[in-house]
């Protein structure tokens, strides 16, 4: 049977010639007796786990010289799809020559690199990435048996994202510093979400404990708390003043002001505002509104209203602000 009569040419196109290679022809399939780990001198360590998400199961054979750690030669046996023995062939040829601590350290990223023909082209489809997350834990399985240890714990921190192996701290890290505002800015950052997509939201193929769109809603309103409280804070005790603030700080700072004191008023009128820009005019900081609602029409709005609002701010803020509705 051909290979189209399997699968789709279009999607067999997806796949690397390494890759296609390896599910044809694996090197490293096979196993490791006791006698012959000790011919070359080493401890004979196996390792079974099983992927639910797709069904696959690898087992990992490690050749391991004790006094160094180093690991003399690795083979696989998987049960699965093609991809994952590509994958598990691929992991088993990266364990060789390393010590058991640095093989810990091989992701399912570094897996899927190495099954690349070109370094900027992804050797498998996006909804099968899934299937080398399978040799990243074999590994670790491997490690704990060998050190006698539980294989949890080598993992540190909480995993978003399995195929890509982001992490929940990173995540937010990523969030925070580069003030990311989509999930798709989150990919291009971290490659989270980038495979089998179901870390982004539920309804993927794998539930998840949690999902980049939460984590992404629940960081923003973090990093918004902690900016109005700091700007909030900043000013009440003086310790910075207005033109020290960012002008995300001084927008967060103004609006706290006006949801308190301005807004109220101009909704019982059926109207509101918003904040268009803050622009800096020494020895005035002008900020420009835009009235809404009933107040977009109203003949006060550039009268009694606009110099409650600047009177305020002045008062609370600083006193070279000025306010021009456009």
């Amino acid at each position: 049977m051909a290979k189209n009569d399997l699968i789709t040419g279009s999607i067999w196109d997806e796949y690397s010639n390494q890759v296609i290679r390896r599910m044809d022809n694996p090197v490293y399939q096979g196993e490791i007796t006791e006698e012959q780990a000790k011919e070359m001198g080493g401890k004979l360590i196996v390792a079974d786990f099983g992927a639910e998400s797709c069904g696959d199961a690898v087992r990992l054979y490690w050749c391991v010289e004790e006094g160094t750690d180093k690991i003399l030669d690795s083979r696989f046996k998987s049960f699965g799809c093609g991809t994952a023995i590509a994958s598990s062939d691929a992991m088993a040829e990266l364990c060789i020559g390393k010590s058991v601590d640095e093989a810990v350290k091989i992701t399912n990223i570094d897996v899927e690199k190495a099954l690349r023909d070109h370094p900027d082209v992804p050797a498998v489809p996006p909804q099968k990435m899934h299937c080398s997350v399978m040799a990243y834990d074999v590994i670790k399985k491997a490690a704990a048996t060998y050190k006698g240890v539980d294989m949890e714990s080598f993992e540190e921190e909480f995993i978003v994202c399995e195929c890509a192996r982001v992490s929940l701290a990173t995540l937010q890290e990523v969030i925070q510093i580069n003030d990311l505002k989509t999930v798709e800015e989150i990919t291009d950052y971290t490659k989270a979400g980038a495979f089998c997509k179901s870390c982004i939201k539920p309804g993927g193929h794998e539930e998840k404990e949690m999902y980049l769109v939460d984590i992404l809603e629940n960081t923003r309103k973090e990093m918004d708390h902690d900016r109005m409280k700091n700007a909030a804070d900043a000013s009440a005790a003086g310790e910075s003043s207005f033109d020290k603030m960012t002008i995300v700080q001084r927008i967060k700072l103004i609006d706290s002001i006006l949801d308190s004191d301005i807004r109220p008023m101009l909704m019982m009128d059926g109207g509101n505002m918003e904040i268009i820009d803050i622009k800096e005019n020494i020895p005035h900081y002008d900020i420009y509104i835009r009235y809404l609602g009933a107040c977009s029409g109203c003949a006060s709005g550039d009268t009694g209203t606009l110099y409650a609002i600047e009177s305020v701010l002045k008062q609370r803020v600083d006193e070279n602000i000025r306010v021009l509705p456009i």
